[in-house]
């Protein structure tokens, strides 16, 4: 960040973590006013507090610097210190129930390539997306992946769905790890997944979980995490509006640990005829 935001951001954290939320709430609305990309997330952190509204997705600055940032230690922290184990949890699944051979995989959201290690031997060509420059090196140290994006996951369907290339062919195996906690209103991420996605493809993707409370009469909605939780009853509806209309597994599992408690979610796999 430049460092007019840096200082802005990190002075009204202050103000934050001494309860002057009024004071904070000046600057914060000051680091979006210098930078209306908002990479500091700070949409979401407002949202996250009840003092602004709700975006329908984490701003595509912020995300790609936040991943930008962590990409080193990503590993370290996601399978060590937070405990995620979901692209292991898709693979066990896949394995067990589906291994395919699948004849191409795109995985949105790819990170450093966990998955992609995870699922390469079931196959025969994969393709790996991610906002981070920082994580698609890495996915490329992996060697996970036959060719690697660095592309938002709406926009990179968009432009492979209306693309005359003859080798962006639709996919059969659609993998999202981690995606749609930057996500809210997911209507127009699972359009696209459902225009790039073959006859007999399969969907497995995480979400983590609508607060129980809430869950009766809402969709989604921001956690004190400044991440998006999502219903089981909507993360099918929105299966079933990409045509995958046959759920094959939707469980409760933990997708991570934050500060030693566990996060609820859910992990769905679902196929279209």
């Amino acid at each position: 960040m430049p460092d007019t935001l840096a200082e802005t951001y990190n002075r009204a954290r202050e103000l934050q973590a001494e309860g002057r939320m009024d004071e904070a709430l000046i600057l914060f609305r000051r680091c979006l006013e210098i930078d209306p990309t908002d990479q500091a997330g700070i949409a979401m952190r407002l949202a996250s507090l009840g003092l602004g509204p709700t975006p329908d997705k984490a701003a595509d600055a912020y995300v790609a610097t936040l991943f930008d940032q962590h990409a080193d230690d990503f590993d370290d922290i996601l399978t060590g210190d937070l405990g995620y184990a979901v692209p292991m949890q898709v693979a066990e699944w896949l394995e067990e129930n589906q291994p395919g051979p699948y004849k191409r995989l795109v995985d949105l959201g790819c990170g450093t390539g966990l998955s992609g290690m995870m699922l390469i031997e079931m196959v025969e060509h994969a393709t790996g997306v991610d906002i981070s420059e920082a994580m698609i090196e890495k996915s490329d140290e992996r060697a996970a992946y036959d060719v690697l994006y660095v592309n938002e996951a709406v926009h990179f369907l968009e432009e492979w769905a209306k693309s005359d290339d003859p080798e962006h062919l639709p996919f059969d195996l659609i993998v999202l790890t981690d995606v749609l906690p930057y996500v809210g209103a997911l209507e127009t991420l699972f359009d696209g997944i459902g225009a790039n996605a073959a006859p007999g493809a399969r969907l497995a993707f995480s979400s983590e979980a609508l607060p129980q409370l809430e869950d009766n009469g809402g969709s989604w909605s921001i956690t004190t995490k400044r991440r998006f939780a999502h219903s089981e009853t909507y993360l099918h509806e929105m299966c079933a509006r990409a045509g995958f209309a046959t759920i094959e597994l939707s469980e409760p599992i933990v997708v991570r640990m934050d500060e030693n408690e566990p996060i609820p979610g859910w992990l769905i796999v679902a196929s279209r005829a």
